[in-house]
């Protein structure tokens, strides 16, 4: 058995100035800037995340300007396959996380656990079932 759950909204921003995007989605989303978590560096920002709530994460990219979800999970590969029986394929394996498309053509991603409330909210899934 494994468990996965909603994560968070990545803005993927084709912009020079992620900093200005930041505070455009800032004021829009009505969250503050989080510059002290880990996950704001270089090419990414967060905003403040409300208790209970799916983290917003910022994020300088190369490809056109998109919104896309990660998914959390307590065990990466067993949700890459229950998604992969479900009709999603594999973009690209990356060290921490893996990029997948949905059969209906949307990319999102499958991360390890984000937030501190895990497993909260969570499905479990059994791994010997089909979907």
């Amino acid at each position: 058995m494994h468990r996965s759950r909603l994560c968070a909204l990545l803005i993927d921003c084709n912009v020079d100035d992620i900093e200005a995007a930041a505070r455009f989605w800032s004021a829009a989303l009505g969250r503050d800037i989080d510059r002290d978590h880990a996950g704001t560096r270089g090419n990414y920002v967060m905003l403040e995340t409300p208790p209970g709530e799916v983290i917003v994460q910022l994020q300088r990219v190369e490809h056109e300007s998109r919104v896309h979800i990660d998914i959390e999970s307590d065990d990466i590969e067993a949700e890459v396959a229950r998604l992969e029986k479900l009709g999603a394929v594999i973009d690209r394996r990356l060290e921490r996380w893996v990029v997948m498309r949905a059969p209906t053509g949307q990319r999102f991603c499958v991360v390890r656990v984000q937030r501190p409330d895990f497993p909260d909210n969570a499905n479990a899934w059994d791994d010997d079932a089909t979907g």
